[in-house]
């Protein structure tokens, strides 16, 4: 089974590695806005908290802004920068392998020629040197391709992508996870040597910890959306990972019921069912990846018939999404593949209950702080927005668990910046 990586602050990480580290995915974070949110806060903290002799090369895509040169202006120590082509919408399914070949030579000339100097390769989006004279550590952070192959892996070219990156993880010397769950599944379906895992759970950013606490924020933004006084929320990205079928078919079920009915009927939210209590609104804070993805997102509501039931608005950035979530009853995340439960872990760090799928790693980050429900099975949604929407004493008791997470809970991105140092020193030694 894989490792947590053991947190002692008195033991400190080998110093004077040279770390080399692709961070393409932070220049077109539309494209994969998880792997850039966490390159940006895992560099911002190395650079937060620098060591003796530690120094970074970053490799970027030409033709786009550079981000070492906002890394060093926070304090990171960029000893040098390899700019690269753009290959993935050119080569397509070739992408990841003429990458490698590229990536071999942004290697050579990193490693110091002094003797005591320790290099290594960082990936969080997939490509390696091919190769490689230095050990690699790559973070997986989304199983989806192997969780949901009819729809990810579809194509001749998805399938081929898709098994060159589990080759690349299979030679990496470490594979960093975010928790036990995915490490068991990444062991299971892309055949990883255990004592290569090394879980590192993610951190809540502290700036959405804030903004989620700031009550004049949380009451200017919800004024500003029209929001009802109750509502559930969703955060997140509307995509083949999120369970939205079963979703909708729970809220449907939740209308029919109040209504005394199995036929769909329209109700208004907040107007009162059969037994007198409003139907819950549930509001949509859609990431900013557009106005498609909020006109897919309407056109699902209006065909599962809960228009009346749900809420789509778009907040202006990170913040806002806070106060959206800190407002609500509970988070509802429902999800077919989930590797790192960062949303359900930010609407927990700000004292909000989840209902969420029994889905890689969504039941350990929960616990005891909310309701875990089998994927695709509207009823049991349906009974968990219930029992939390009603303010009965499940819910009283989940909220104060809630609350309790979001007071005890300190993990940051320093934690996070120390550990993976951590795993660099054991990737050299190995």
């Amino acid at each position: 089974m894989a490792r947590l990586v053991a947190h002692v602050r008195e033991a400190p990480p080998l110093p004077g590695v040279r770390v080399v580290v692709d961070v393409r995915p932070m220049q077109e974070p539309e494209h994969a806005p998880l792997t850039a949110e966490y390159l940006e806060r895992l560099l911002r903290a190395f650079a937060a908290e620098p060591l003796a002799g530690e120094s970074f090369v970053i490799v970027s895509r030409a033709l786009r802004p550079d981000p070492a040169v906002s890394l060093a202006a926070a304090g990171l120590p960029v000893a040098g920068h390899r700019r690269m082509p753009p290959t993935g919408r050119v080569f397509r399914s070739a992408g990841l392998t003429v990458d490698s070949f590229l990536l071999r030579g942004a290697e050579i000339g990193t490693a110091s020629a002094e003797v005591d100097r320790k290099s290594v390769f960082h990936t969080a989006g997939g490509a390696v040197p091919l190769a490689s004279g230095l050990p690699i550590v790559a973070t997986l952070l989304d199983l989806a391709p192997w969780d949901l192959p009819a729809v990810y892996a579809a194509s001749p070219a998805a399938r081929f992508g898709h098994r060159l990156r589990a080759r690349v993880l299979r030679d990496a010397t470490r594979v960093i996870v975010c928790s036990r769950a995915t490490a068991e599944a990444a062991r299971r379906r892309l055949h990883l040597p255990a004592e290569r895992l090394v879980v590192v759970p993610l951190a809540v950013d502290e700036s959405y910890r804030a903004a989620g606490r700031d009550v004049e924020l949380g009451s200017t933004v919800r004024d500003r959306l029209g929001l009802p006084p109750r509502y559930l929320a969703f955060a997140g990205r509307y995509d083949a990972r999120k369970d939205m079928r079963t979703l909708f078919r729970a809220l449907v079920h939740i209308r029919d019921q109040a209504a005394g009915t199995s036929r769909p009927t329209r109700r208004r939210a907040g107007t009162g069912n059969g037994a007198g209590a409003p139907l819950p609104t549930l509001v949509f804070a859609l990431a900013d990846n557009g106005p498609d993805e909020r006109s897919a997102v309407a056109a699902a509501v209006e065909r599962s018939g809960v228009a009346e039931m749900v809420r789509v608005v778009a907040p202006a950035d990170q913040r806002e999404r806070a106060a959206i979530v800190a407002g609500a009853e509970a988070f509802v995340y429902p999800c077919l593949s989930e590797a790192t439960a960062l949303p359900a872990l930010e609407a927990l760090s700000v004292g909000v209950p989840v209902i969420g799928s029994r889905a890689g790693a969504m039941p350990e980050a929960v616990g005891s702080a909310g309701i875990v429900v089998e994927p695709r099975d509207p009823a049991r949604m349906a009974a968990a927005i219930e029992a939390l929407w009603s303010g009965g004493a499940l819910a009283k008791q989940l909220r104060r668990q809630a609350h309790r997470r979001a007071e005890t809970d300190t993990r940051s991105w320093s934690d996070v910046a120390f550990e993976t140092r951590r795993v660099y020193a054991e990737a050299i030694d190995a």
